[in-house]
């Protein structure tokens, strides 16, 4: 029989040697270990138990109530004995392990298997560990091959060396690839193993710096803005020139792709029609209103050197929660977590038509306050006829589901708060928990007299409605960024306290919307109360290189513009990686994280997840590194390193190296909000991007290599 190995060099047929060896003694006493326990499982003792157990089921049919409770304890005790001889979980026979970590602490090499079932055979030297909870598991993250280590175990200090940290990936119970950190041994069809460019498996260099950092002027304008601080005006192509220099009382639409400038030229408009009409359009009237925390903190930074002060910018829901303290003079308990199908529901357009069609306070009443606000506000909200046409009108976008959870998590908050119940306990220390937080605290007691801060804009808007002046400052000089993430509860609102001659600045991309709650543009600045609002495009994307800004334009579908982005230079190919399970591309992201910040210690890497959960999960198999932060609430540092984060933080922020860890058919199936959202996490990407799937990969990726 030819050898399978003939092409690889002797030290790679070494290692597959090797490893194929290692998996025979495994497979060989999984086999040993199954059949152990098939003996047990039909040993005579344990079949006449288990007749005993179904004995006693069918007396307990027929029995007495006074002999019931006799045996119903009987047959307790026998199921438990029953569980105690059921067999010891298995590593599975396709796949036993996903990893093989070699060390040698001084007295000759230990192997050691990273899998998801522990198993041990000390006769056949198999230790087959949980990657999860080993403590030897922080090895294989923290160290590559011929590197020493020390790290303490429960009882003990180990030190050695890593003699070898393989990654390995079966199918049907094959082994077809070795990832070691300096080779890549791959079977082929034909069977025949064949080493690979082991570089192709690691970030390219080159890219550190190529993000925009703060504080340089000429962020996201041109490529000469990244090599050195300059004069904006000297960098702005012919229409980023026209946005910035259109005249004050022109309501401006900035569109553009990923990385072309707008928020650059949004700030940068809102900077100069204050500094050359000062007393038409002061800052003291200025506000920047943002979605998300980490694009107000890039702002205010991007202003500062500007002359705009970091108070003019906000968030849009620190914006809410303070204008309805303002609007209703009275302090709201706000809650800011909503379940993600209430919050939908609550700013979705289908709502706002609902309200405006009917559904509102009624006839105007300009001394309507709050509570009777709240009132009719609960009232439709446990409305299942009303929340019906709502979802009916959302065509699709909003599953009829969200009806039950809306009417649910309203009730909660309906319900008389827990501080109010125990108002009569003078004692402070008895009206709390053991571990010392609140009562409610992490319950659903917690939500009892709150409002979302979902619910903020709709009441300011159902005020409005009713005829009162809300009575607070108007705004002469706006710029909203990312403005395809506001609801038209939130546009409508700022809109009535645009300032008749005020100046607006709108920038936003269809294509990088998160959310349902986008109603397009002409609906959306129509509400805002500048229908006549002008359009400028940005055709050029100077942050994503061509590679990144093609997969993105896949990524839509049908959903990309009907023109193509313009990109300006090339960049570091795509890379785009399978592999069985979430266990194996975590330990070849953690790897490969390693390796770009020993040789790129001045890098921006965003590691992007899909979700909160799933950042928090890939930081923990980093969060031993110093450069590894996590980042669920916006503060972002803009500084080299590794920041884990999310869609919804990272979005409006760039990095020059993403890599997003779940591309996975469960985190991006084939939905539109799904393509929306992979589309905003690639185009971070200012150098090299690559897609990691652990499991199923995302339909979206199809065909992607």
């Amino acid at each position: 029989m030819q050898d399978a190995a003939a092409d690889l060099l002797a030290h790679e047929r070494a290692i597959v040697a090797e490893e194929e060896t290692l998996l025979s003694r495994v497979q060989a006493s999984l086999d040993r270990a199954r059949e152990r326990a098939e003996r047990r499982r039909t040993d005579a003792s344990a079949v006449a138990a288990d007749e005993a157990l179904r004995s006693l089921r069918d007396e307990a049919v027929a029995a007495s109530p006074e002999d019931l409770p006799a045996l119903l304890h009987e047959m307790s005790v026998r199921q438990r004995l029953a569980e105690r001889r059921s067999p010891l979980r298995l590593p599975a026979p396709a796949a036993p392990y996903i990893a093989h970590l070699r060390v040698d602490e001084g007295k000759g090499p230990d192997d050691y298997l990273l899998g998801h079932v522990t198993f041990f055979d000390a006769g056949m030297g198999i230790r087959i560990v949980d990657w999860r909870v080993a403590p030897v598991a922080r090895i294989f993250y923290r160290y590559r091959e011929g590197d020493r280590f020390e790290e303490t175990f429960p009882g003990r200090t180990a030190e050695g060396s890593v003699v070898a940290r393989r990654i390995l990936v079966f199918q049907n119970g094959a082994l077809v690839r070795i990832i070691g950190d300096q080779i890549l041994l791959e079977r082929e069809r034909d069977g025949r193993w064949r080493a690979s460019n082991r570089a192709a498996l690691s970030l390219q260099t080159g890219g550190a710096e190529t993000a925009a950092r703060s504080g340089i002027l000429g962020v996201g304008i041109g490529s000469a803005a990244r090599a050195k601080p300059a004069e904006v005006t000297a960098l702005l192509d012919p229409q980023q020139y026209a946005a910035i220099s259109a005249p004050p009382e022109q309501p401006l639409l900035v569109l553009g792709s990923a990385g072309s400038g707008k928020t650059t030229v949004a700030l940068h408009r809102l900077a100069r029609i204050a500094a050359i009409e000062p007393r038409r359009y002061p800052l003291a009237g200025a506000r920047v209103v943002v979605p998300e925390e980490g694009l107000a903190r890039l702002s205010r930074r991007l202003l500062e050197p500007l002359g705009v002060a970091a108070s003019h910018v906000q968030t849009a829901e620190r914006w809410v929660t303070e204008l309805a303290r303002r609007v209703f003079a009275r302090p709201i308990p706000v809650f800011f977590d909503a379940p993600p199908l209430v919050s939908s529901l609550k700013r979705h357009p289908a709502l706002f038509r609902a309200i405006h069609d009917g559904a509102g306070i009624g006839a105007p009443r300009p001394s309507v306050r709050l509570p009777r606000l709240r009132q009719r506000l609960a009232e439709l909200f446990t409305d299942r006829n009303f929340l019906s046409t709502v979802v009916a009108d959302s065509t699709g976008e909003l599953p009829t589901t969200a009806i039950e959870e809306t009417v649910r998590h309203t009730r909660l908050q309906l319900a008389e708060p827990v501080e109010q119940q125990l108002a009569s306990i003078s004692d402070p220390e008895r009206r709390r928990a053991i571990d010392g937080r609140g009562i409610a605290e992490d319950t659903p007691d917690a939500l009892a007299g709150t409002l979302d801060v979902e619910d903020l804009p709709i009441l300011i808007t159902m005020l409005r409605d009713a005829g009162a002046s809300l009575g607070v400052p108007e705004i002469a000089l706006l710029a909203i960024d990312e403005a395809e993430d506001f609801s038209l509860f939130e546009l409508v609102v700022i809109g009535e306290l645009m300032r008749d001659t005020g100046s607006v600045t709108l920038a936003g991309d269809e294509a990088q919307q998160t959310a349902s709650s986008f109603a397009g543009w002409p609906t959306s600045v129509a509400t805002l109360g500048v229908p006549a609002a002008q359009t400028i495009r940005l055709p050029i994307s100077y942050r994503c290189p061509r590679q990144v800004a093609e997969l993105a334009r896949r990524l839509l579908g049908t959903l990309a513009p009907r023109d193509t982005v313009q990109t300006a230079r090339e960049g570091a190919p795509v890379g785009i990686f399978r592999l069985p399970t979430e266990a194996q591309a975590q330990l070849f992201l953690a790897g490969a994280l390693r390796d770009l910040v020993d040789r790129e210690p001045r890098a921006s890497v965003g590691v992007i997840a899909a979700d909160a959960d799933g950042a928090r999960r890939v930081h923990a198999v980093i969060t031993d590194m110093p450069e590894a932060r996590l980042v669920l609430n916006g503060e972002f540092a803009f500084e080299p390193g590794i920041d884990v984060t999310d869609v919804d933080n990272a979005k409006g922020l760039e990095f020059d190296y993403v890599v997003v860890p779940d591309g996975t058919a469960a985190s991006y199936p084939r939905t539109d909000e799904a393509r929306h959202r992979l589309h905003v996490a690639v185009t971070r990407a200012a150098h090299q991007l690559w897609v990691i799937s652990g499991g199923a990969s995302s339909p979206l990726l199809a065909g992607e290599e």
